[in-house]
């Protein structure tokens, strides 16, 4: 990836971070950990690698995107309002009643929601169908769908995978946050998903490991996925929970709290210390 694409991709990834805080904040609610973990990701998803259009959300070629692990809606959301699918002002009224932004996606009331999620292994399984419903209808567009390492408990989530390689459905991308953390502390203590490049690469996916966090190697990913055929591709990316926050990073505490107005200000402090420190490369 060139610097200025770089520079470019890190300054939308923070701003995510700023906007999903910000919703979490408003409402005094909501998960503000895997959000900030999913950041790099969602930047480089709406910003480079999916085929989308916000003047034209329903738009019938898009590429698809499913947030699995639908609690972390103030990432797509921050993604989705960056890019223009709504204004940005709306984050603000995030778990509001009488406003658009609930706690989880919904597809109905959300330009650019492409599946309503939240009870987890439901996303990746509607991603699945939806790719098979790419093939049947001779489409080109690609499904991309983002699960957290916690819903890799979900049973659902391997009948989904089985699912995916029987019908080599190659046209299916997913990207598993590993950050190690869930709502009940370290993954490994609460139901240990582990080993899982080798669970993947035992279900019939292509997997490709990486840094969560690292823009280049995020590319190649998706970049590689493509041209896997015969098989759908999923990218094991390990990353820090509260990503760009001293005080939230790597603490399962920050899975489903909001900060207050003084933890609020710190971490919107340390966000914009990094967006000058970008500005300046």
């Amino acid at each position: 990836m060139d610097a200025a694409s770089k520079k470019q991709l890190s300054i939308i990834a923070v701003n995510i971070r700023k906007h999903a805080l910000e919703a979490v904040h408003s409402a005094k609610s909501g998960h503000p950990g895997g959000s900030l973990s999913i950041s790099d990701v969602m930047a480089y998803l709406y910003f480079k690698e999916m085929r989308i259009d916000a003047k034209n959300p329903k738009l019938e070629d898009r590429d698809r995107f499913v947030l699995s692990k639908g609690h972390c809606a103030p990432a797509l959301y921050s993604a989705l309002a960056l890019k223009g699918y709504f204004p940005i002002e709306e984050i603000k009224n995030f778990r509001k009643i009488g406003h658009m932004l609930q706690g989880h996606p919904d597809m109905k009331g959300v330009p650019g929601v492409d599946m309503s999620t939240g009870s987890l292994g439901q996303g990746i399984s509607a991603a699945a169908g939806m790719a098979l419903s790419a093939k049947l209808s001779g489409k080109d567009y690609r499904i991309y769908t983002i699960l957290g390492d916690g819903e890799l408990e979900e049973g659902q989530v391997w009948e989904a995978s089985m699912f995916a390689a029987q019908y080599k459905l190659d046209n299916l991308c997913a990207y598993v946050d590993n950050n190690g953390l869930q709502i009940d502390g370290n993954i490994a203590d609460v139901m240990s998903p582990y080993p899982i490049v080798d669970k993947f690469k035992a279900f019939g996916w292509n997997v490709i490991e990486i840094n969560g966090h690292n823009l280049d190697e995020i590319e190649m990913a998706y970049s590689q996925a493509k041209t896997i055929k015969g098989k759908p591709s999923v990218i094991v990316a390990h990353s820090i929970k509260g990503k760009g926050v001293s005080f939230m990073e790597n603490r399962a505490e920050w899975h489903g709290s909001a900060p207050n107005d003084e933890q609020y200000a710190q971490a919107v402090k340390e966000l914009d210390a990094e967006l000058a420190k970008l500005e300046v490369q």
